[in-house]
């Protein structure tokens, strides 16, 4: 029996929505977590045509304005604990990456050789508040939502990994489901998982009695009202 309420096919199924659309089910599936649980600064992605990715969060801290002070082979012995980690999962993953420094994104964690470590890890990709670089170069299909772009590496060296972590406002624990596009990530509940289609579909059906009303030549603001009391009665 797996240990999760849900299988890849339900993550991979989530794919097919925008993040937006995703907080929106959120609000009707659970409620109590419509003011926070998602990023609340604006981030920058590696790409603007990729589709969302979903998976189980894989949570590091990393910093780069100064040397970790740290020997070489402890260094390396991080790093490669850090990638042991990320490919210890049963579902596919994405990397949630906070940059403890105090002006994070001096060096790049993200570029071309980390999405293609990370992509052949099983992760789809990765939210930091980091910096990334190599745009023409990240593995194909990889997505990076970052907090900005910068040239250089500078000292990037990975901290701890496994805790929990918060990027841009969203905390995020291990295995967590997280949902990301170029609008952002959200943090969803185990247990909302399986309930996310079905809100999505009543969203659609509501918003729908809206839509063709301010498409039509009958619009109105007392058509308006009376079209958003039908959309309330939809269940």
């Amino acid at each position: 029996m797996s240990e999760y309420p849900f299988t890849a096919e339900d993550l991979e199924a989530l794919r097919a929505w925008d993040t937006p659309t995703i907080c929106n089910a959120l609000e009707m599936v659970a409620p109590h977590r419509r003011g926070y649980g998602f990023t609340v600064r604006q981030m920058v992605p590696a790409s603007t045509s990729l589709p969302p990715i979903c998976g189980l969060a894989r949570t590091g801290t990393i910093r780069a304005a100064a040397p970790s002070g740290r020997a070489a082979e402890v260094d390396r012995a991080a790093r490669t604990g850090w990638y042991e980690y990320v490919a210890d999962a049963a579902l596919p993953t994405i990397v949630v990456l906070q940059d403890l420094d105090d002006t994070p994104g001096v060096g790049a964690f993200w570029g071309e050789v980390h999405t293609a470590v990370h992509k052949a890890l099983g992760a789809q990709g990765c939210v930091t508040n980091g910096s990334i670089r190599d745009l023409d170069m990240i593995a194909p299909g990889f997505q990076l939502i970052a907090g900005v772009v910068n040239p250089s590496h500078a000292y990037v060296h990975m901290v701890q990994y496994g805790q929990e972590v918060t990027v841009h406002g969203m905390a995020c624990h291990h295995d967590a489901v997280v949902h990301a596009d170029r609008h952002g990530a959200v943090v969803i509940p185990h247990d909302a998982v399986r309930k996310i289609p079905a809100a999505i579909d009543l969203g659609a059906r509501r918003e729908k009695v809206i839509l063709d009303l301010c498409a039509s030549a009958d619009f109105s603001v007392a058509k308006l009202k009376e079209a958003l009391s039908r959309a309330d009665e939809i269940h």
